[in-house]
């Protein structure tokens, strides 16, 4: 089987070759991909001990210069409702921003052609509000809050166009559903607010031919079942240790859905023990073998793990996740 084939049938949950994988630092990968290239200007300045930036959504953020790296919002970019009317949209559909995607989509790789898109309708509307005022809208404010997420939505229709006519296999999108040990909307609300908006954005790269991914930080059981069936085809979580995994896999497998994850980030990599962490890593593989891709975490300095370390999980993914034979 082709990298592309294998990473299919993984997001299938129906592969009997062996599991997928995304590492970086030239080992195994299965995928190639890019995003949109957008010209859309930012800027950033420093005053004092913070640094302050502006986003592509008209959103000011800040972080203490040199200690934090993401930063919080400053000043959202809709504090008032009454701008609700004139507040524009980053034009992310313009297709001179997808050159380079359309290389990568007529190239003859057998790797996975992804596409990486900034956030979904809630981590992008929280911010455009303030988070804390956002929860509160969506009881208080409902009809503008509809209003907003349409527009925001249709943005990222256009963008999934883009990519679907430049030939991609999928496309890859970060939208925090939850805490430590529980969701951020509870599965009413989201049923209500949100699952019609992924519907709309999950249908609309289907009609492409396109997978769905989504990385989701924190215990998001009460919301998979929606997920799934709202049309998302691959579900990264970084953290399954946070799981009953034998639950997990089986209600995944029921679906036909995919897992994408490393070796967990928050529980085991940043213990440094060599033996547990190969013991977490095998017992990923064999609890989720038939719909696994597995992956390093991009930020390794970020959450206090040794390059030594991610290499001990890479190694037994390797072990235990191809067979002698392949």
């Amino acid at each position: 089987m082709t990298p592309r084939e294998i990473i299919l049938a993984n997001i299938a949950f129906e592969c009997d070759d062996r599991i997928g994988f995304a590492f970086g630092g030239g080992r195994r990968n299965d995928f190639t991909g890019g995003g949109c290239r957008h010209q859309i200007p930012t800027k950033t300045w420093t005053e004092g001990d913070y640094e302050y930036s502006t986003d592509i959504w008209g959103n000011t953020w800040f972080r203490l210069v040199g200690l934090s790296k993401g930063g919080e919002i400053f000043r959202p970019v809709l504090e008032d409702w009454d701008d609700l009317d004139t507040l524009e949209m980053p034009d992310l559909g313009n297709p001179d921003y997808y050159e380079a995607v359309r290389a990568v989509g007529a190239s003859d790789t057998d790797h996975f052609k992804v596409a990486s898109m900034p956030g979904w309708p809630f981590a992008t509307c929280r911010y455009m509000r303030k988070m804390e005022i956002y929860f509160a809208d969506l009881v208080l404010e409902r009809e503008r809050i509809d209003i907003l997420h349409d527009r925001v939505t249709t943005v990222f229709e256009e963008m999934i166009d883009r990519f679907g006519e430049a030939g991609m296999d999928g496309i890859f999108f970060c939208e925090d559903l939850g805490v430590q040990d529980r969701v951020l909307i509870g599965p009413a609300m989201w049923n209500d607010i949100y699952r019609p908006l992924y519907e709309r954005l999950t249908s609309r790269a289907h009609a492409h031919g396109m997978k769905v991914i989504q990385h989701s930080c924190g215990y998001n059981w009460e919301l998979v079942d929606s997920l799934c069936e709202a049309g998302i085809d691959c579900l990264q979580f970084d953290q399954p240790a946070v799981y009953n995994q034998p639950e997990l896999a089986a209600k995944l497998r029921q679906h036909g859905v995919g897992l994408y994850s490393p070796c967990d980030i928050q529980k085991v990599l940043p213990t440094g023990n060599r033996e547990f962490i190969e013991a977490e890593t095998k017992r990923l593989v064999e609890n989720f073998r038939g719909g696994l891709i597995s992956k390093n975490y991009g930020d390794l300095h970020g959450i206090g793990v040794e390059p030594e370390w991610d290499q001990w999980a890479y190694d037994e993914f390797v072990r235990c996740g191809i067979p002698e034979e392949a």
